[in-house]
């Protein structure tokens, strides 16, 4: 007989969407709904259409889903965060060069190539670079002061400065694709319009691939493109992955270093801890990164019957990882509410884990540990400039963050 979740008690009473409303009560905590059901570390879950699949919200089980090879990351980039309904087979493919939406052999191809490209060693060899564009956008912040939008001023064009250093994309063409990343995030926006922010973004990359190819220079991607024994990309296949190296590459951190500042600036003890001691800033970027989790969730379908933290997982189910609930787990990390940045937040999802573990994720450390300790000796008076409820939130993305922090410094 199949399983009908109507009839079942142990699951009447589930919501019938993913809780996504994170605007109530603190702007930093998941969903109070989605709280609600983490008592269980993997349930049943209707979602929007009607079909059931599974929260997964315990961070061992989290794990668990993200390593195993029995779960498909394929699914629609632009379609999130709603999970495809159905079995595996019959998902769409990915786009061309979506590394995040394929499993292997074509990721694990696409993933070699890129891997080496992304170590600790070369990340951190990028850091006088970052150093550099921290220190120009906190001149012309403290130059326009005494009051900025600091994601404006600063959470986005520090790492919109690097990711084009990186991959080797002109900072003067930011106009080009910042507002088409946005719609490509904005789950609020139709399916079509999204679909075609997308490919504008990949025909804005596409045009890079042809000059690179032409006239290649020293960055990401025109290393990429060069010609060598291996069988190499294609101009589709690389537009794709620049496509998503830069979207994801800018937009993630960025909303991280503008709700982590946010963060900060309304647990001041934590930020005056920080500014004390700037060698704080390693272990307070991986708090503030498992504190904000501000992607979320990540997406797989069962392949195969799987079982995890003691429930089994039909093959076609649709699993859904919420990495808000898995870094607030209190069995990994004791008091998970509490923003600390003396705590040892090792061990985080929110570079994921697993095969698809984020590529960028030590490029982003170092964005961080250079940016927020700067911030905060350059302006040792920095403050937000309205009431923290007033601080608009990017509620509808599916990049959390905040849509502008007003603040000021100097004397009030």
């Amino acid at each position: 007989m199949a399983y009908d979740p109507d009839t079942d008690p142990a699951t009447a009473d589930e919501p019938p969407v993913l809780p996504t409303d994170r605007h109530t009560g603190c702007p930093f905590d998941p969903p109070a709904g989605l709280t609600a059901l983490s008592d269980r570390p993997v349930r049943r879950l209707r979602y929007a259409d009607g079909h059931v699949g599974r929260l997964v919200t315990g961070h061992a089980a989290a794990r668990a889903v993200l390593a195993d090879p029995r779960f498909s990351s394929r699914y629609e980039l632009l379609h999130l965060p709603m999970p495809m309904e159905g079995a595996p087979g019959e998902l769409p493919p990915a786009p061309v060069g979506d590394i995040i939406g394929l499993d292997a052999p074509e990721h694990t191809r696409y993933r070699r190539l890129l891997a080496g490209r992304f170590t600790v060693r070369r990340m951190r060899q990028l850091t006088s670079r970052i150093q550099r564009f921290t220190a120009d956008c906190l001149d012309a912040m403290e130059q326009a002061g005494p009051t900025a939008d600091l994601v404006e001023a600063f959470a986005r064009p520090v790492p919109t400065l690097v990711i084009c250093e990186l991959l080797g994309v002109p900072y003067a063409d930011r106009g080009r694709f910042l507002g088409l990343v946005e719609v490509i995030f904005d789950h609020a926006v139709e399916a079509g319009a999204r679909d075609e922010a997308y490919a504008g973004l990949l025909r804005y990359v596409g045009e890079l691939v042809l000059a690179k190819r032409a006239e290649p220079t020293d960055d990401l991607l025109s290393d990429l493109a060069a010609p060598g024994p291996a069988p190499g990309l294609t101009d589709e296949e690389l537009a794709g992955i620049g496509g998503l190296l830069l979207a994801a590459g800018l937009d993630t951190t960025a909303n991280t270093l503008g709700l982590g500042v946010f963060a900060l600036l309304v647990n001041p003890g934590q930020l005056e801890a920080l500014r004390a001691d700037p060698d704080l800033a390693g272990p307070a970027a991986e708090e503030l990164l498992r504190y904000l989790s501000v992607a979320d969730p990540l997406l797989r379908s069962a392949l195969e019957d799987v079982e995890v933290a003691g429930e089994l997982i039909g093959a076609g189910e649709t699993v859904t990882v919420s990495v808000q609930a898995a870094n607030r787990d209190p069995l990994r990390f004791p008091e998970p509410d509490r923003l600390d940045i003396h705590r040892r937040a090792t061990g985080h999802l929110s570079f994921g884990h697993g095969p698809h573990q984020c590529l960028g994720q030590q490029l982003a450390r170092v964005e961080m540990t250079v940016a927020l300790p700067a911030l905060l000796a350059r302006f040792p008076g920095l403050r937000l400039a309205v009431p923290p409820g007033e601080v608009p939130l990017r509620e509808r993305s599916s990049i959390y963050g905040v849509v502008s922090l007003p603040v000021a410094w100097g004397e009030e």
